[in-house]
């Protein structure tokens, strides 16, 4: 197995990633990134930006993804993608100046590669939260998404339904209308949660229909999704409703697994941290989506990479611990 050391390592290459390691770079940090799969994070699958600063026409989120990778990559910085760690430890040693003071170093291991690393930033990011329904898990990839941008051209002249009320639900809603014949919005509460400019871009689209104050009870059909049961919370009738696909935005769940046990967390697994971004480790900082964080957006996570990075350099040179 391959040994790499560093003094940083950076594991997830998403906005929060790569803005720490522009911040890594210029801080003159020895330092690697990686990524389990390729560079990027789920923002590359948003068809339209328009709350970046700076990049407000036309923009996509592969558009912005592809500005910030080549923007590392000019700097000479190599990410690792297809790189996922598998395990973490840690090794301490003590020193044996006068002023002992503990060696702490991270081993962090993928199937080929063992990183030795002084600092983690965590910038995994979260994933798409399910419903839970009856036959959900049956039904994935067979007419159920999480991904509009990925997978609404193959429901063109088609009926389906995006579950949620939030802005990722009802932008998403709006860019499948380019292609299905009619889309349901499924919403458990009687009220909208997405910001009031894109829930009038909504409501006044021809193709969308509102199904609010209901929720699915289980996703039905033969081979491939056929249709949804609902059941409307107000007066507990129960519905079947024909489509061919369902796109769900009900929520995320942080890719924090990797360091269950080794920093304290929320009770839905994000993770903790100071205002240096530093989690109840020491010397392990979280950035981005995967962190306790009141707004998840590309310009937050990476504020949060370069604060995580600015913290690890100041880590290291012990100016705080």
């Amino acid at each position: 197995m391959e040994e790499i050391k560093k003094e940083l390592l950076i594991i997830g290459a998403g906005p929060a990633g790569l803005g720490s390691a522009v911040y890594a770079y210029r801080a003159g940090m020895d330092f690697a990134i990686i990524d389990k799969i390729s560079a990027g994070g789920q923002i590359i699958t948003t068809e339209l930006i328009e709350n970046y600063p700076g990049f407000y026409e036309n923009l996509s989120g592969f558009d912005l993804m592809q500005k910030m990778i080549e923007h590392v990559k000019n700097f000479g910085v190599e990410v690792k993608e297809f790189c996922e760690i598998k395990e973490i430890t840690i090794t301490e040693r003590k020193s044996k100046t006068k002023n002992s003071k503990t060696d702490r170093k991270y081993i962090c291991k993928s199937d080929d590669i063992r990183f030795l690393t002084d600092t983690i930033i965590l910038a995994t990011g979260a994933g798409p939260k399910k419903l839970g329904a009856k036959n959900e898990e049956d039904f994935v990839g067979k007419g159920i998404s999480f991904c509009a941008t990925c997978d609404g051209a193959l429901y063109r002249d088609m009926d389906v339904a995006v579950i949620g009320g939030g802005n990722a639900a009802i932008e998403e809603a709006l860019f499948l209308t380019k292609f299905a014949k009619r889309v349901f919005i499924v919403h458990r509460r009687d009220e909208l949660r997405a910001s009031k400019r894109i829930q009038e871009r909504a409501f006044s689209n021809p193709k969308i229909r509102f199904l609010l104050s209901s929720e699915i009870l289980s996703f039905e059909g033969k081979t491939k999704l056929e249709y949804v049961v609902l059941k409307n919370n107000k007066s507990d009738s129960v519905k079947k409703v024909k489509v061919s696909g369902v796109f769900e935005y009900v929520g995320i769940v942080p890719n924090s697994k990797i360091m269950a046990g080794m920093v304290e967390m929320d009770t839905n697994g994000f993770v903790l941290t100071d205002k240096n971004l530093q989690t109840s480790a020491p010397g392990i900082f979280a950035a981005g989506d995967v962190r306790d964080t009141p707004l998840r957006q590309v310009i937050t996570a990476v504020a949060d990479g370069a604060l995580a990075a600015t913290s690890a350099e100041k880590y290291i040179a012990g100016i705080f611990v």
